[in-house]
């Protein structure tokens, strides 16, 4: 089926429904392996950077927001890797998913009304609209 997938997480009760759909999904295809990316918005990353020690708090700052994420996909035996990107989170995550030749990117939905997505536009219908493969997003 699919061997090389993408999920964005950002820590939040949307992703952590995206890794367990990720986890079923993989289930079912021995072999799989799935990159676990997150982005760090730089206008949030400058705030973190003045409220922190040095680069090890940041970095474990960082991991902590993500260990549910990570104990998600422990529990369900899947084989991942952990990557941080920086920047606009859509556009980073188009940019990563398109130069990397995924083959899925799976994704949580905001849950955001037609009025707010319209105006806003949210990550998720950025990264569906541009990136060049499957996309799961998930509610």
């Amino acid at each position: 089926m699919y061997n090389r997938i993408v999920l964005a997480v950002d820590g939040s009760e949307n992703s952590l429904r995206a890794t367990k759909e990720a986890v079923k999904l993989v289930s079912l295809t021995p072999g799989c392996h799935i990159e676990v990316i997150t982005v760090v918005d730089f206008s949030k990353s400058k705030s973190e950077i003045l409220h922190t020690q040095g680069k090890e708090e940041l970095e474990l700052k960082r991991r902590k927001k993500l260990a549910t994420v990570e104990e998600i996909l422990k529990q369900g035996m899947v084989e991942y890797t952990l990557k941080f990107l920086h920047g606009e989170p859509g556009p980073t995550i188009i940019d990563y998913a398109n130069k990397k030749k995924v083959e899925m990117v799976i994704i949580g939905c905001r849950g955001l009304n037609t009025l707010q997505e319209m105006v806003l536009g949210s990550v998720s219908h950025k990264v569906v609209k541009r990136v060049n493969c499957p996309v799961l997003i998930v509610k």
